[in-house]
């Protein structure tokens, strides 16, 4: 729903100037993001250092950083807002499943997504797997009570494509995301959609 790529690499990429190391193209963040801040610090940092101080020292840089440069370019992708207001209007259930830290989630839907309601909003936690390990959106489910089937699982990446098939949700792939078609097919994607407006095709007009 939101286009965060901006502000994740160049929180990244200050951090690695800060500390003497070469930075990387905006770009290259698509393939770094996805699996939780950790997995970002260690893809962007210098293979030769990636010891436990480095990543842990990089690592509370980067959520310092972060936290005061979240929201500089973040904002929602072109059509997600219509969307989610037909999606609302419609009173179809509507919840959010990230692998960012808890708090940033809570932080990012009630800063730029307040417009409309998530019957559940839940980011990573300690106590918690990450995705692509089921237990979150399954954990999701059983609370809705709502049959996992029933899901529609909106992602655009493959951790995402790997967590709706694992708990039996249905894997759309978003194309206006971080990933490629190819990879999103490659990883369980039951049908692609190139904008937001083409998930209302799923649900029933009432």
């Amino acid at each position: 729903m939101l286009d965060t790529l901006a502000d994740l690499a160049n929180s990244m990429n200050a951090v690695l100037t800060r500390f003497g190391f070469p930075t990387h193209p905006t770009d290259s963040y698509r393939y770094f993001i996805g699996e939780g801040v950790d997995y970002l610090v260690r893809c962007a940092l210098p293979k030769d250092h990636l010891d436990d101080g480095t990543v842990n020292k990089s690592l509370a840089a980067l959520q310092d950083e972060y936290s005061k440069h979240w929201a500089d370019n973040t904002k929602p992708y072109q059509g997600i807002p219509e969307l989610l207001s037909v999606l609302q209007r419609r009173k179809i259930p509507m919840v959010v499943l990230s692998n960012k830290p808890d708090n940033f989630t809570r932080i990012m839907v009630e800063k730029l997504l307040s417009d409309w309601f998530f019957r559940i909003i839940r980011g990573a936690k300690p106590s918690m797997p990450k995705k692509p390990d089921p237990v979150a959106a399954l954990d999701i489910a059983r609370e809705l009570q709502i049959p996992p089937c029933r899901f529609l699982y909106l992602g655009d990446s493959d951790i995402d494509m790997l967590t709706a098939n694992s708990a039996g949700m249905y894997a759309t792939g978003a194309l206006w995301g971080f990933r490629t078609a190819d990879e999103l097919l490659a990883n369980g994607a039951k049908t692609l959609i190139e904008n937001p407006q083409d998930v209302l095709k799923f649900f029933n007009d009432n």
